[in-house]
């Protein structure tokens, strides 16, 4: 999977979770830039993130995540050998 490709998936996953079909993300995306984006929106999305790409985020991971850049190196981390 490209990184484009990557990212136009977990476009899909944020406009489902946030319930808005005209939402777009970048790699700097992060929770400031989206306003219903609290800390339970912020569960749920991990939530909808892992189921689908199949992934585990830890505990340390997801407290240091800043953006969607970073969501996207460990999908691709997490992937890459499969």
């Amino acid at each position: 999977m490209t990184r484009e490709e990557l990212l136009q998936q977990l476009t899909t996953v944020f406009q489902d979770v946030f319930d808005d079909e005209q939402l777009t993300i970048s790699e700097q995306t992060s929770a400031d830039d989206i306003t219903d984006w609290d800390s339970l929106m912020h569960i749920t999305l991990i939530s909808a993130v892992e189921d689908e790409f199949q992934v585990k985020f830890g505990m340390q991971e997801i407290i240091e995540m800043q953006n969607v850049g970073q969501m996207a190196d460990l999908i691709e981390q997490k992937t890459e050998h499969r």
